[in-house]
């Protein structure tokens, strides 16, 4: 397989050929494998243990058009103290014009600043801007980038062009880490998922995202764990580790605890630190900052109790 591998991309037929001889999903088997491993549960101790992982793999995110410069400080103090002896966060993520202005107020603090670009959310236009957009947020600041996928030539059937792209935006990020959005709410099959996942991967790939989002549906947990398992045998096949990213629709702290139950049971441990996995995500911190008072003290906070990220 390391042969192939390494001949994958020599050109567009071969890159198909390789993509389509990945096994197929077994669309009901995924489904209830998710299922099962979703009704997990966790109690006391291991549930606080639990819950403090989470909070450290948190991209707090902001992408709306009407973020200013003072949202993104006040997010970038809650992401470095959230409250309570939480502990921090992963990393900021906002539109590369706001990168400066986060990377200013994280400054020493260990959080990192990411960024999404090349064209976000549709990821429709030329490779030109797509590099520069990169070269931009990299040299304001961004520790990392997360670039989305051109769907539109992916399901297509023009993987060497999305391969390329891949490899551009890489080279272009220098020594910053290179998410890859593959939007798995259009890719329509699980098995273009597991393409998009090994074609990210192939190409550069540090990290593999589900979403942008801003479609739905963004992370499930049948999609999450079909990209765990391309993590998880592309290490076998390669020795390189990818992190895997689910972003969108995370919201409570069942949500995320079934996350990382996911990562545990299908790619191992070695996945479960901010390092390889992360939860993309708003509103999900505050709900994991009162799931961690209710632990604590024995009562929830008022919806007012926490910063609301809005």
């Amino acid at each position: 397989m390391t042969t192939s591998l390494a001949e994958a991309a020599a050109s567009g037929a071969t890159l198909r050929a390789f993509l389509h001889g990945l096994p197929g999903v077994d669309r009901v088997g995924a489904d209830q494998r998710a299922a099962t491993l979703g009704t997990r549960s966790i109690k006391t101790t291991a549930k606080a243990q639990a819950i403090d992982l989470a909070i450290s793999m948190v991209d707090l995110t902001t992408l709306e058009g009407a973020d200013t410069a003072g949202k993104v400080r006040a997010m970038c103090a809650k992401a470095v103290r959230p409250g309570g002896g939480a502990p921090q966060v992963a990393a900021v993520c906002v539109y590369p014009d706001l990168v400066a202005v986060a990377a200013g107020a994280l400054r020493g603090s260990g959080v990192k600043v990411a960024s999404v670009a090349t064209a976000f959310p549709s990821g429709r236009s030329s490779l030109e801007v797509k590099v520069s957009d990169t070269a931009l947020a990299v040299a304001a600041g961004a520790d990392e980038i997360d670039m989305v996928i051109d769907r539109g030539a992916f399901l297509s059937g023009d993987y060497l062009k999305v391969f390329e792209q891949i490899v551009a935006v890489k080279a272009a990020c220098g020594a910053a880490h290179l998410k890859v959005i593959l939007e798995t709410g259009e890719l329509a099959t699980y098995d273009n998922v597991r393409r998009a996942s090994w074609l990210a991967m192939l190409a550069g790939a540090d990290f593999i995202k589900t979403s942008t989002g801003k479609v739905s549906p963004a992370a499930t947990l049948p999609v999450t764990m079909i990209m765990l398992e391309a993590v998880r045998d592309f290490r076998a096949a390669t020795g390189r580790q990818v992190g895997v990213k689910p972003a969108g629709g995370i919201r409570t702290t069942k949500d995320a605890i079934k996350h990382l139950v996911l990562v545990n049971e299908t790619a191992g441990d070695d996945w479960l630190t901010p390092e390889w996995f992360r939860l993309g995500a708003s509103s999900l911190l505050n709900d994991l900052l009162m799931q961690r008072q209710k632990l604590a003290t024995g009562r929830y906070a008022g919806p007012d109790y926490f910063t609301l990220d809005r």
